[in-house]
């Protein structure tokens, strides 16, 4: 449980590391290109929504301007990853929609342009 001065036990230096934290094990034996990889979506667009997203969740403080600080527990911080990772999946998968979308039309504009101006 969370002391009184809301830091959470696993997190801070004087405490021992969780030994139980599939997740965290699962990503450390990840290659760095495949992490590089999952991190950062194909288009800017993805990116921006990503950002909105993020900053919906924590707030909209400009850090520039104010000294922003967040605190959080374990449960609430999950929650949080859990929303990013479901959104980051939606998102991809709209963009390869839109992707498959996009070169279907054009071959399929580019055929029927094609055969209009061969008759």
């Amino acid at each position: 449980m969370d002391d009184v001065t809301g830091r959470i036990p696993e997190f801070s230096t004087d405490s021992k590391p969780m030994t139980d934290n599939s997740l965290l094990d699962y990503v450390k034996s990840m290659d760095s290109d495949t992490i590089t990889q999952l991190s950062r979506p194909d288009s800017s667009e993805v990116m921006q929504v990503m950002e909105h997203n993020v900053i919906g969740l924590l707030g909209g403080l400009p850090s520039g301007q104010f000294d922003v600080s967040v605190t959080t527990n374990r449960e609430n911080l999950g929650r949080l990853l859990a929303s990013a990772m479901m959104s980051g999946y939606f998102l991809r998968g709209a963009e390869q929609r839109l992707a498959f979308e996009e070169r279907f039309s054009n071959t399929l504009f580019g055929e029927d342009f094609d055969t209009e101006t061969d008759s």
